[in-house]
Protein backbone atom coordinates (compact mmCIF):
# COMPACT_ATOMS: atom_id res chain seq x y z
CA UNK A 1 0.00 0.00 0.00
CA UNK A 2 1.21 3.46 -0.62
CA UNK A 3 -0.14 6.93 -0.42
CA UNK A 4 -0.84 8.59 -3.56
CA UNK A 5 -3.07 11.83 -3.30
CA UNK A 6 -3.35 13.81 0.09
CA UNK A 7 -3.23 13.33 3.45
CA UNK A 8 -6.53 15.50 4.73
CA UNK A 9 -6.77 17.04 8.21
CA UNK A 10 -9.56 19.01 9.89
CA UNK A 11 -9.77 19.63 13.72
CA UNK A 12 -12.10 16.50 14.23
CA UNK A 13 -11.13 14.30 11.10
CA UNK A 14 -8.18 12.90 9.21
CA UNK A 15 -7.75 10.08 6.54
CA UNK A 16 -4.89 8.28 4.26
CA UNK A 17 -6.12 8.49 0.79
CA UNK A 18 -3.71 5.61 -0.41
CA UNK A 19 -3.81 3.31 -3.57
CA UNK A 20 -3.39 -0.45 -3.76
CA UNK A 21 -1.00 -2.31 -5.76
CA UNK A 22 -2.42 -4.67 -8.47
CA UNK A 23 -1.29 -7.40 -10.74
CA UNK A 24 -1.31 -6.63 -14.36
CA UNK A 25 -2.60 -10.41 -15.12
CA UNK A 26 -5.97 -10.63 -13.16
CA UNK A 27 -7.27 -7.98 -16.20
CA UNK A 28 -5.60 -9.48 -18.71
CA UNK A 29 -8.60 -9.39 -21.87
CA UNK A 30 -10.99 -8.41 -19.08
CA UNK A 31 -13.40 -4.87 -19.85
CA UNK A 32 -15.36 -2.83 -17.60
CA UNK A 33 -19.35 -3.79 -17.45
CA UNK A 34 -21.99 -1.40 -15.76
CA UNK A 35 -22.98 2.01 -17.22
CA UNK A 36 -21.14 5.19 -18.12
CA UNK A 37 -22.29 7.67 -15.19
CA UNK A 38 -22.66 4.69 -12.43
CA UNK A 39 -21.29 3.98 -9.17
CA UNK A 40 -22.26 0.57 -7.83
CA UNK A 41 -22.24 0.57 -4.36
CA UNK A 42 -21.12 -2.44 -1.97
CA UNK A 43 -21.78 -2.60 1.82
CA UNK A 44 -24.67 -4.51 4.13
CA UNK A 45 -27.85 -3.37 3.48
CA UNK A 46 -28.42 -1.89 7.20
CA UNK A 47 -25.40 0.48 6.20
CA UNK A 48 -27.49 1.50 2.69
CA UNK A 49 -30.61 2.31 4.58
CA UNK A 50 -29.25 4.32 6.92
CA UNK A 51 -28.67 7.74 6.73
CA UNK A 52 -25.47 7.43 4.97
CA UNK A 53 -27.53 7.43 2.09
CA UNK A 54 -27.89 10.79 2.30
CA UNK A 55 -24.00 11.43 2.11
CA UNK A 56 -23.85 9.28 -0.49
CA UNK A 57 -26.16 11.56 -2.67
CA UNK A 58 -24.94 14.42 -1.66
CA UNK A 59 -21.08 14.08 -2.75
CA UNK A 60 -21.34 11.45 -5.04
CA UNK A 61 -24.60 12.85 -7.08
CA UNK A 62 -23.58 16.19 -8.75
CA UNK A 63 -25.43 17.89 -11.65
CA UNK A 64 -23.65 19.08 -14.60
CA UNK A 65 -25.50 22.36 -15.21
CA UNK A 66 -27.17 24.22 -16.21
CA UNK A 67 -28.94 21.29 -18.23
CA UNK A 68 -32.92 20.17 -18.18
CA UNK A 69 -33.57 17.76 -17.59
CA UNK A 70 -31.10 16.90 -14.63
CA UNK A 71 -27.75 15.05 -16.12
CA UNK A 72 -26.39 13.83 -12.57
CA UNK A 73 -22.49 12.81 -13.45
CA UNK A 74 -23.13 9.43 -11.36
CA UNK A 75 -26.27 7.46 -10.18
CA UNK A 76 -25.33 4.80 -7.48
CA UNK A 77 -26.60 1.05 -7.62
CA UNK A 78 -27.38 -1.07 -4.29
CA UNK A 79 -25.10 -4.44 -4.09
CA UNK A 80 -24.83 -6.38 -0.59
CA UNK A 81 -21.35 -8.08 -0.76
CA UNK A 82 -22.83 -11.03 -0.90
CA UNK A 83 -24.70 -10.17 -4.12
CA UNK A 84 -21.61 -8.38 -5.55
CA UNK A 85 -19.30 -12.12 -4.47
CA UNK A 86 -21.76 -14.27 -6.52
CA UNK A 87 -22.28 -11.61 -9.66
CA UNK A 88 -20.36 -9.61 -12.16
CA UNK A 89 -17.52 -7.93 -10.31
CA UNK A 90 -15.98 -5.82 -13.46
CA UNK A 91 -17.95 -2.28 -12.92
CA UNK A 92 -16.16 0.17 -14.00
CA UNK A 93 -16.76 2.37 -10.85
CA UNK A 94 -17.30 0.41 -7.60
CA UNK A 95 -17.33 1.79 -4.09
CA UNK A 96 -17.29 -0.74 -1.02
CA UNK A 97 -18.16 0.96 2.23
CA UNK A 98 -17.17 -1.72 5.56
CA UNK A 99 -17.26 -1.71 8.92
CA UNK A 100 -14.10 -3.46 10.91
CA UNK A 101 -14.02 -3.50 14.38
CA UNK A 102 -9.86 -5.02 13.62
CA UNK A 103 -9.24 -1.71 12.62
CA UNK A 104 -7.35 0.29 14.85
CA UNK A 105 -6.73 3.57 13.15
CA UNK A 106 -7.59 7.30 15.01
CA UNK A 107 -10.04 8.26 11.37
CA UNK A 108 -11.70 6.14 8.53
CA UNK A 109 -9.70 5.10 6.09
CA UNK A 110 -10.42 5.37 2.39
CA UNK A 111 -8.59 3.24 -0.34
CA UNK A 112 -7.69 3.70 -3.77
CA UNK A 113 -7.56 0.30 -6.09
CA UNK A 114 -7.52 0.21 -9.79
CA UNK A 115 -7.43 -2.61 -12.12
CA UNK A 116 -8.76 -5.00 -10.01
CA UNK A 117 -11.68 -6.75 -11.78
CA UNK A 118 -10.90 -5.75 -15.18
CA UNK A 119 -8.89 -3.18 -17.12
CA UNK A 120 -9.59 0.36 -16.63
CA UNK A 121 -11.76 -0.17 -13.45
CA UNK A 122 -11.45 2.08 -10.10
CA UNK A 123 -12.70 0.81 -7.32
CA UNK A 124 -12.52 2.81 -3.71
CA UNK A 125 -12.48 1.07 0.00
CA UNK A 126 -13.91 3.12 2.69
CA UNK A 127 -13.33 1.46 6.39
CA UNK A 128 -14.43 2.55 10.15
CA UNK A 129 -14.15 0.67 12.87
CA UNK A 130 -17.59 1.54 13.91
CA UNK A 131 -20.19 3.14 12.17
CA UNK A 132 -19.47 6.92 13.24
CA UNK A 133 -16.21 6.23 11.97
CA UNK A 134 -17.47 4.86 8.36
CA UNK A 135 -19.97 8.09 8.24
CA UNK A 136 -17.27 10.42 9.05
CA UNK A 137 -14.76 9.03 6.30
CA UNK A 138 -17.82 9.61 3.99
CA UNK A 139 -18.95 12.65 4.95
CA UNK A 140 -15.09 14.30 4.59
CA UNK A 141 -13.64 12.03 1.81
CA UNK A 142 -16.68 11.42 -0.96
CA UNK A 143 -15.96 14.97 -2.58
CA UNK A 144 -12.29 13.64 -3.63
CA UNK A 145 -13.74 10.39 -4.43
CA UNK A 146 -16.00 11.82 -6.72
CA UNK A 147 -13.15 13.70 -7.96
CA UNK A 148 -11.84 10.41 -9.08
CA UNK A 149 -14.36 8.95 -10.20
CA UNK A 150 -15.22 11.98 -12.18
CA UNK A 151 -11.82 12.05 -14.08
CA UNK A 152 -11.82 8.16 -15.02
CA UNK A 153 -15.39 8.71 -16.38
CA UNK A 154 -14.16 10.93 -19.15
CA UNK A 155 -10.21 9.12 -19.23
CA UNK A 156 -11.63 6.14 -20.39
CA UNK A 157 -13.81 7.51 -23.15
CA UNK A 158 -10.83 9.21 -24.50
CA UNK A 159 -8.58 6.45 -24.32
CA UNK A 160 -11.35 4.14 -26.33
CA UNK A 161 -11.54 7.26 -28.70
CA UNK A 162 -7.87 7.15 -29.47
CA UNK A 163 -8.20 3.46 -30.14
CA UNK A 164 -10.38 4.46 -33.38
CA UNK A 165 -9.37 7.54 -34.69
CA UNK A 166 -11.14 8.54 -38.00
CA UNK A 167 -8.17 9.14 -39.95
CA UNK A 168 -9.68 11.55 -42.88
CA UNK A 169 -11.98 13.63 -40.78
CA UNK A 170 -8.86 14.47 -38.45
CA UNK A 171 -6.48 15.45 -41.04
CA UNK A 172 -9.25 17.38 -42.38
CA UNK A 173 -9.39 19.12 -38.78
CA UNK A 174 -5.97 19.55 -38.65
CA UNK A 175 -5.39 21.36 -42.03
CA UNK A 176 -8.31 23.72 -41.42
CA UNK A 177 -7.91 24.54 -38.33
CA UNK A 178 -4.51 23.38 -36.85
CA UNK A 179 -5.72 21.34 -34.33
CA UNK A 180 -6.29 17.68 -33.40
CA UNK A 181 -9.26 16.13 -31.86
CA UNK A 182 -10.29 12.47 -30.55
CA UNK A 183 -13.80 10.99 -32.02
CA UNK A 184 -16.06 8.61 -31.30
CA UNK A 185 -15.47 5.53 -34.11
CA UNK A 186 -18.07 6.09 -36.28
CA UNK A 187 -17.56 9.93 -36.53
CA UNK A 188 -18.25 11.80 -39.99
CA UNK A 189 -17.93 15.58 -41.19
CA UNK A 190 -20.96 16.37 -42.67
CA UNK A 191 -20.70 20.16 -42.75
CA UNK A 192 -17.56 21.58 -44.08
CA UNK A 193 -17.00 25.21 -45.11
CA UNK A 194 -13.79 27.06 -44.50
CA UNK A 195 -14.91 28.73 -40.93
CA UNK A 196 -16.94 25.97 -39.72
CA UNK A 197 -17.38 22.09 -39.46
CA UNK A 198 -20.20 20.11 -37.96
CA UNK A 199 -19.05 16.02 -36.69
CA UNK A 200 -21.94 14.07 -36.34
CA UNK A 201 -21.40 11.13 -33.34
CA UNK A 202 -22.85 7.69 -34.62
CA UNK A 203 -25.57 6.13 -32.53
CA UNK A 204 -27.60 9.78 -32.58
CA UNK A 205 -31.33 10.08 -31.72
CA UNK A 206 -34.58 11.98 -32.91
CA UNK A 207 -33.06 14.40 -35.41
CA UNK A 208 -31.79 17.72 -35.07
CA UNK A 209 -33.28 18.73 -38.64
CA UNK A 210 -30.30 20.09 -40.13
CA UNK A 211 -30.41 21.17 -44.08
CA UNK A 212 -30.21 17.43 -45.61
CA UNK A 213 -30.34 15.60 -42.74
CA UNK A 214 -34.04 14.44 -41.65
CA UNK A 215 -33.55 10.40 -41.10
CA UNK A 216 -34.58 8.68 -37.78
CA UNK A 217 -31.18 7.28 -36.51
CA UNK A 218 -30.80 5.95 -33.30
CA UNK A 219 -31.48 6.85 -29.79
CA UNK A 220 -29.28 10.28 -28.96
CA UNK A 221 -28.02 12.71 -31.61
CA UNK A 222 -24.60 14.30 -30.57
CA UNK A 223 -21.65 15.78 -32.48
CA UNK A 224 -19.45 18.55 -32.21
CA UNK A 225 -19.21 21.43 -34.22
CA UNK A 226 -15.64 23.09 -34.74
CA UNK A 227 -15.68 27.54 -35.37
CA UNK A 228 -13.61 29.61 -35.82
CA UNK A 229 -12.97 33.25 -36.53
CA UNK A 230 -10.49 36.69 -35.47
CA UNK A 231 -9.04 37.28 -32.37
CA UNK A 232 -8.71 40.68 -31.16
CA UNK A 233 -7.64 40.40 -27.79
CA UNK A 234 -8.53 39.09 -24.38
CA UNK A 235 -11.88 41.17 -23.71
CA UNK A 236 -13.56 38.62 -26.28
CA UNK A 237 -13.43 35.68 -23.68
CA UNK A 238 -16.19 36.77 -21.30
CA UNK A 239 -19.30 34.99 -21.32
CA UNK A 240 -21.49 37.32 -22.86
CA UNK A 241 -19.34 38.53 -25.81
CA UNK A 242 -18.97 34.29 -26.52
CA UNK A 243 -22.69 34.26 -26.51
CA UNK A 244 -23.09 36.90 -28.73
CA UNK A 245 -20.39 35.31 -31.13
CA UNK A 246 -21.84 32.15 -30.58
CA UNK A 247 -25.15 32.50 -31.87
CA UNK A 248 -23.88 34.90 -34.79
CA UNK A 249 -21.76 31.70 -36.34
CA UNK A 250 -24.99 29.52 -35.47
CA UNK A 251 -27.20 31.62 -37.36
CA UNK A 252 -25.24 31.39 -40.58
CA UNK A 253 -23.52 27.77 -40.43
CA UNK A 254 -26.23 25.54 -38.70
CA UNK A 255 -29.32 26.17 -40.09
CA UNK A 256 -32.79 24.35 -39.36
CA UNK A 257 -34.79 21.68 -42.58
CA UNK A 258 -37.38 24.36 -41.80
CA UNK A 259 -36.97 27.65 -43.26
CA UNK A 260 -35.71 30.69 -41.69
CA UNK A 261 -35.04 28.77 -38.65
CA UNK A 262 -31.25 27.76 -37.35
CA UNK A 263 -29.56 26.78 -33.89
CA UNK A 264 -29.68 29.17 -31.26
CA UNK A 265 -29.26 29.78 -27.56
CA UNK A 266 -31.88 29.64 -24.49
CA UNK A 267 -31.60 32.33 -22.35
CA UNK A 268 -34.38 31.31 -19.74
CA UNK A 269 -33.30 31.97 -16.32
CA UNK A 270 -33.21 28.32 -15.30
CA UNK A 271 -30.86 27.05 -17.92
CA UNK A 272 -29.30 30.42 -18.20
CA UNK A 273 -25.76 29.39 -19.69
CA UNK A 274 -23.19 29.24 -17.49
CA UNK A 275 -18.47 29.54 -18.35
CA UNK A 276 -15.56 29.92 -16.58
CA UNK A 277 -11.84 29.68 -17.04
CA UNK A 278 -10.34 26.81 -17.53
CA UNK A 279 -7.11 24.92 -17.82
CA UNK A 280 -5.17 22.25 -15.13
CA UNK A 281 -7.61 19.80 -17.18
CA UNK A 282 -7.38 20.59 -20.79
CA UNK A 283 -4.16 20.74 -22.87
CA UNK A 284 -4.37 24.04 -23.52
CA UNK A 285 -5.68 27.62 -21.55
CA UNK A 286 -9.64 28.74 -22.69
CA UNK A 287 -13.08 29.29 -21.28
CA UNK A 288 -15.72 26.80 -21.19
CA UNK A 289 -19.46 27.16 -21.39
CA UNK A 290 -22.27 24.73 -21.11
CA UNK A 291 -26.02 25.75 -21.66
CA UNK A 292 -29.12 24.72 -23.70
CA UNK A 293 -29.38 25.29 -27.28
CA UNK A 294 -32.92 25.45 -29.66
CA UNK A 295 -33.46 26.06 -33.02
CA UNK A 296 -35.15 29.37 -33.29
CA UNK A 297 -35.87 32.37 -36.32
CA UNK A 298 -38.90 32.80 -38.25
CA UNK A 299 -41.32 30.41 -35.39
CA UNK A 300 -40.55 31.23 -31.62
CA UNK A 301 -39.04 28.14 -30.83
CA UNK A 302 -38.35 24.30 -32.01
CA UNK A 303 -36.59 21.61 -30.95
CA UNK A 304 -33.39 21.42 -29.04
CA UNK A 305 -31.22 20.28 -26.28
CA UNK A 306 -27.78 20.89 -24.39
CA UNK A 307 -24.59 22.16 -25.20
CA UNK A 308 -21.03 22.09 -24.11
CA UNK A 309 -18.54 24.64 -25.38
CA UNK A 310 -14.29 25.22 -24.92
CA UNK A 311 -13.03 28.58 -26.57
CA UNK A 312 -9.61 29.09 -26.59
CA UNK A 313 -6.61 30.91 -28.93
CA UNK A 314 -4.98 29.12 -31.20
CA UNK A 315 -0.78 30.16 -30.69
CA UNK A 316 0.25 30.11 -34.22
CA UNK A 317 -3.05 31.49 -36.12
CA UNK A 318 -4.14 35.17 -35.40
CA UNK A 319 -8.06 32.98 -34.28
CA UNK A 320 -9.87 32.73 -32.29
CA UNK A 321 -11.56 28.88 -31.65
CA UNK A 322 -14.60 26.75 -30.33
CA UNK A 323 -15.46 23.07 -29.83
CA UNK A 324 -18.99 23.26 -29.13
CA UNK A 325 -20.22 19.46 -28.55
CA UNK A 326 -24.58 19.31 -28.51
CA UNK A 327 -26.54 16.10 -27.41
CA UNK A 328 -30.24 16.01 -28.69
CA UNK A 329 -32.51 13.40 -26.50
CA UNK A 330 -35.79 12.10 -25.07
CA UNK A 331 -36.29 13.59 -21.55
CA UNK A 332 -37.00 10.46 -20.74
CA UNK A 333 -33.29 8.45 -21.56
CA UNK A 334 -30.49 9.56 -19.84
CA UNK A 335 -28.03 12.58 -21.49
CA UNK A 336 -24.72 11.22 -19.06
CA UNK A 337 -23.24 8.75 -21.23
CA UNK A 338 -23.52 11.56 -24.16
CA UNK A 339 -22.72 14.41 -22.56
CA UNK A 340 -19.41 12.59 -21.26
CA UNK A 341 -18.30 12.00 -24.69
CA UNK A 342 -18.49 15.50 -25.46
CA UNK A 343 -17.09 16.08 -22.74
CA UNK A 344 -14.05 13.92 -23.43
CA UNK A 345 -13.78 15.72 -27.12
CA UNK A 346 -13.26 18.59 -25.78
CA UNK A 347 -10.55 17.43 -23.20
CA UNK A 348 -8.57 16.15 -26.41
CA UNK A 349 -7.98 19.35 -28.52
CA UNK A 350 -4.31 19.72 -29.00
CA UNK A 351 -2.41 22.41 -31.38
CA UNK A 352 -0.95 21.30 -34.85
CA UNK A 353 1.45 23.29 -36.67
Amino acid sequence: MKTINILLFSVVFAFLFTQCETGRTTTEGMSVTGKVGEILVVCDQAIWDSPIQETLDSQLVKFILPYLPDVPTFHLTHRTPKHFTEGVKRFRNTLFLKIDPEYKGEFGKIEKRTDVWAKGQLVIDVTGKDYNQLIEACQKGLGKVHDEFDDISWGRLLNNFKRHKSTSTNKAIQKNFGIDIVLPSGSRLVTKRPNFYRIEFPNASRPIEFVGVSEDIGAIFSGVMIYQYDYKDSSQFTLETLLKDRDTMLRYNAPSEIEGMYMGTQYNEFVYPEGNVVSSIYHVDGYEMRGMFVFTGRQKFGTGGAFWAFHFKHPERNKLMCISGYVDAPATTTWTHSIREVEAVLRSVQFKK
